[in-house]
């Protein structure tokens, strides 16, 4: 058993499963399920069931016109849940979609708003235990309102919510949805300056060495 341990200790951190056998179990509109066996970096052998999806973008859309940014928010019921959560616009890349287009897609159908620039700030895998999707989040300014497009199983309420009480909500347990309290939080860390004059967006903190 020593050796054993020893052995799997060795491994380097960036060496890669090897995966032994992978079954399909379950193909939807959305997402697929497949069991997977695997030799983990460790030397483990283990059965893996995985949820795979194309990927998701989110839109971290701010209005930033005024002194204090607002963050535009939605409310809509979520099965899952069972409850009305508030969330950021967000959806499935199609297939063949590009990033960027989806996010402006999104923005669109479910809020009516378009924006003239926009900035990719974060990725990151929304619960990587047994679900192999990927979010990624674009900032979203120089915002004008229009009419929504939603889809028809799609009854969405939106908010400007000014930031300080968007983290509010966010700590506050206001918020449930991870991908929104990250989002906000992200926002509140790179402070409340505005480039007003240039309209870019937010201003870049300085450091010290900076």
């Amino acid at each position: 058993m020593a050796k054993s341990s020893a052995s799997r200790q060795k491994k380097s951190p960036r060496s890669k499963a090897r995966l032994l056998s992978s079954r399909t179990v379950y193909r939807g509109p959305v997402f697929w399920v497949t069991t997977d066996h695997v030799q983990e970096p460790g030397g483990v052998r283990a059965r893996r069931d995985l949820i795979h999806h194309s990927g998701s973008v989110v839109v971290l859309a701010v209005d930033n016109s005024g002194s204090t940014p607002r963050v535009l928010l939605e409310r809509q019921y979520r099965h899952a849940a069972n409850d009305y959560l508030w969330e950021l616009p967000a959806g499935r890349i199609d297939p063949g979609e590009k990033e960027l287009e989806a996010a402006r897609r999104e923005l669109l159908e479910e809020t009516g708003y378009t924006a003239t620039r926009w900035r990719r700030i974060l990725k990151f895998y929304a619960s990587p235990g047994f679900v192999a999707e990927t979010m990624s989040v674009y900032l979203a300014t120089g915002l004008r309102a229009g009419t929504a497009q939603p889809e028809d199983d799609e009854i969405i309420y939106k908010r400007l919510v000014p930031l300080p009480a968007a983290v509010r909500m966010a700590t506050g347990g206001t918020i449930r949805d991870a991908k929104t309290i990250s989002s906000i939080l992200w926002l509140h860390s790179q402070g409340s300056g505005w480039d007003t004059r240039t309209g870019s967006g937010l201003k870049r903190r300085r450091t010290p060495h900076s």
